[in-house]
């Protein structure tokens, strides 16, 4: 879900030459739940294999990754630990959510009704432990690097960008920001031509680019008051004050200058206590981060990813080869080019 702040950050179009040559970490579960949003029939159907097992997520890692490599982008996975004890309230909302959404789901695939099929198909199916571990043996065989995170992975993302040319974070939620992120990077996974709800238009959906700098800039406030802000707002560990939205609080915190001041003047109700709150902040601004991590892109592994992919999942093998072949050119292309650079 992450926190509602874009109508407050400076945003940039972009293009995929833009980031040509950059290393790129990546939200894992963001982009996985994307996949399993996008990458579906028109039902709202997941991809699936012979034994009913959901894949639209390892279609998605697959062709979409193969594409970003092809582009000269670089990208690295970050997959989320153990979540910290005050996200316990949002994950089994969440649950909720893709609960009904699913039945919202099954009940209009048995009337038939194709469009509310597919507009609750897009939340209705939730990404299991299985799912995860499968998508980084596929990643692993790809010979793409993957790092595993303490705690949220979008923490762990946000405190590597600026370390070994490390350029952005990708994530379709703005919390990298609050995280500390210099340079924010959104629809990397999913640009592409989107179909326009009930139309057969399409639109093309470019990547994003938000320097975290000028927003802090622009706004006249620290990362700490867009922290505050969010709090107001509500994020992934807090639900925030009815009624106040980014806008408003915005308003109070260049009044008021922080949280606290905020609350006690304006007496204002969160359903956690101060020391929560002050909690949630202090885990924005100091998120507990592997520090010494390390980047290596490897040949790919083409009997592994056959196994998993093809003998495993049924993927249809013309398809997998072909793909095979796009990744090793551009893995290989990133080799010679390092060599070059290393011998002028």
């Amino acid at each position: 879900m992450g926190v509602k702040i874009k109508d407050l950050l400076e945003i940039h179009n972009i293009v995929f030459g833009d980031l040509k040559g950059k290393l790129i970490t990546i939200d894992a579960a963001n982009a996985l739940y994307q996949f399993l949003a996008i990458v579906q029939p028109a039902t709202g159907t997941p991809l699936m294999d012979n034994k009913q097992r959901v894949t639209s997520h390892l279609s998605g890692l697959f062709y979409r990754t193969i594409n970003l490599v092809e582009k000269d982008i670089q990208p690295i996975y970050v997959f989320d630990g153990k979540p910290p004890k005050f996200k316990a309230k949002t994950i089994e909302e969440r649950r909720e959510v893709r609960e009904n959404a699913y039945q919202q789901w099954k009940t209009a695939i048995e009337v038939g009704d194709v469009e509310t099929a597919r507009k609750f198909g897009q939340s209705a199916h939730r990404l299991t432990r299985e799912m995860v571990e499968e998508s980084k043996k596929l990643l692993d065989a790809m010979g793409i690097p993957i790092i595993q995170a303490p705690t949220e992975g979008e923490a762990q993302a946000s405190s590597m960008v600026g370390k070994k040319n490390i350029y952005a974070v990708a994530s379709q939620d703005f919390d990298s920001i609050l995280f500390g992120a210099p340079r924010l990077v959104r629809n990397l996974s999913i640009a592409e031509k989107r179909r326009i709800p009930k139309t057969d238009q399409k639109i093309n959906v470019e990547p994003e680019l938000i320097i975290s700098s000028e927003s802090f800039e622009k706004l006249n406030i620290s990362r700490e008051q867009l922290i505050d802000i969010a709090i107001l707002i509500g994020t992934d560990f807090n639900n925030g004050v009815k009624g106040v939205g980014a806008k408003t609080a915005l308003k109070l915190i260049l009044e008021y200058k922080d949280l606290k001041t905020v609350i006690q003047e304006k007496s204002l109700q969160f359903e956690e206590s101060e020391e929560e709150l002050q909690e949630i902040k202090n885990f924005f601004l100091q998120p507990q981060v592997v520090e010494d991590f390390a980047i290596e892109f490897k040949n790919p592994t083409a009997s592994a990813i056959q196994k998993i992919l093809i003998d495993e999942h049924q993927f249809d093998p013309d398809r997998v080869d072909k793909g095979l072949k796009r990744l090793e050119k551009g893995l290989s292309k990133k080799q010679q080019m390092k060599l070059e650079k290393w011998f002028k």
